[in-house]
């Protein structure tokens, strides 16, 4: 489910395929969450929050024309599910000093796995 929120501009619709419609319909609710401040897929802009096309592999801070927090650029991260999990818990614990208004999530994984 995870890659279905966060995989890349074309995420949901080429993992659909692999995915069941419960996954996709699952991906789709816990999105919403997101919708507030990201977008993703074709013509996403940034908002409040960077897009998030392609965020997994990316490092932290360097999405293009996006205003990111001295902590969030020199965080170091590199995203990976496993660290993008955590920091969708408590974004602040992961990167202290970032400006993300996001106070985390509650779900245990946000993996496939669930």
């Amino acid at each position: 489910m995870f890659s279905l929120l966060i995989g890349g501009a074309a995420g949901a619709t080429a993992l659909a395929g692999a995915a069941s419609a419960q996954d996709v319909a699952a991906g789709e609710k816990t999105f919403n969450v997101c919708r507030a401040c990201h977008e993703i897929g074709d013509g996403a802009k940034n908002l409040v929050g960077r897009v998030l096309n392609g965020v997994v592999g990316r490092k932290s801070g360097s999405y293009p024309g996006y205003a990111y927090s001295y902590a969030n650029k020199n965080s170091g991260i590199t995203w990976d599910e496993p660290t993008l999990t955590e920091y969708l818990k408590n974004p602040r614990a992961v990167v202290p000093g970032a400006k993300v208004l996001f106070s985390g999530s509650q779900e245990k994984t946000m993996t496939s796995s669930t």
